[in-house]
């Protein structure tokens, strides 16, 4: 082992034991808020779209309800907003930090949707700054197009153990391919729309072990990687999709600094490998400007302007400012 891969693999280690000491104390100090649990639906179709979207407002009403009589406050004022007239949720659970998957637009036209996937410490009680993320890129896009927020999995804190591993992302793995097939099948139209995967920070890990199963039914046009700390693979290739790849980091994200390695720890992958903006990982990489890691979906941000492109169908040199390469 080199002097450098040593310090790497400390580095790894020390974020492992902060984590594993500051999740524990953290979690036995915040109970969770009462919440009902999901609502039951049948299948998501065009014709019971309606239906279901009243009736994950109705949860969240009653979530909201549960959070106040318990003095949760913030929570409950963020089940409220959820459960006002118009959200339109295909999923909704308000259960310990929550979970969540809004549409914007109409699902059942929609020619091209786009997935946001969000990285760490995305919560309900965090979940309007990426609900404002999902509003930015759909107030940019045009035509027969649809967003949609995906917090359909439990996020890693910044400050813990499985922000440095791959725990996480593989739970949510085999939940967004499930939630890429039942969006391609609610269109009403054949052979369904195209989708687009923006993953996010810690998201583009839970992409990249989606990737090799978003196929068929579930298949997905592009995968968009920004802020990304790795994905697992060394390369494109390595990802094992027919998908385009593409990989933007703003100037000023800590990200960054991140190691890109992969190491085994006590019986556990730590570390994320290759870093997806490198010549050599093989990625389209494009330009984000200048933002740092919470800034790729701001309504101004060059990224987001790039992302509105690619949903809209772009293809290197037609709209997308690739970077120049190291």
């Amino acid at each position: 082992m080199n002097r450098w891969s040593g310090r790497v693999r400390r580095a790894l280690l020390a974020v492992v034991v902060t984590g594993s000491v500051a999740v524990p104390v953290s979690a036995a100090a915040r109970p969770d808020i009462p919440a009902p649990p999901p609502a039951v639906t049948g299948p998501v179709e065009p014709g019971t779209l309606a239906e279901t979207y009243a009736a994950n407002r109705a949860v969240a009403r009653e979530a909201a309800r549960e959070a106040a009589a318990y003095g949760a406050t913030r929570r409950a004022r963020v089940l409220r907003e959820a459960a006002a007239g118009g959200r339109t949720f295909l999923h909704f659970d308000a259960r310990g930090a929550g979970r969540a998957v809004e549409v914007f637009g109409d699902l059942a036209r929609a020619r091209r949707i786009a997935v946001l996937v969000p990285g760490s410490d995305t919560s309900l009680d965090t979940y309007d700054r990426f609900r404002a993320g999902a509003l930015a890129l759909r107030d940019r896009l045009e035509g027969r197009t649809a967003v949609v927020a995906w917090l359909g999995y439990a996020t890693p804190g910044t400050v813990s153990a499985a922000v440095a591993t791959t725990g996480r992302a593989e739970e949510a793995a085999p939940r967004l391919v499930d939630a890429v097939r039942e969006l391609r099948a609610v269109g009403g139209h054949r052979p369904g729309p195209s989708v687009v995967l923006l993953c996010h920070s810690y998201g583009s890990v839970v992409c990249g072990r989606a990737a090799g199963r978003l196929t068929g039914p579930a298949a997905v046009s592009d995968l968009v990687l920004v802020g990304s700390p790795g994905t697992g693979a060394d390369r494109v290739p390595g990802l094992d999709t027919r998908a385009r790849v593409w990989a933007a980091r703003g100037s000023h994200d800590w990200i960054a600094h991140v190691p890109h390695v992969s190491a085994g720890f006590l019986g556990a992958t730590v570390g994320f490998g290759a870093d997806p903006v490198s010549p050599s990982f093989g990625a389209r990489v494009f330009s984000a400007g200048g933002g740092g890691h919470a800034d790729y979906f701001r309504p101004d941000s060059p990224a987001l302007a790039a992302m509105a492109r690619i949903v809209a169908g772009a293809r290197p040199g037609t709209g997308v400012t690739e970077a120049p390469r190291a």
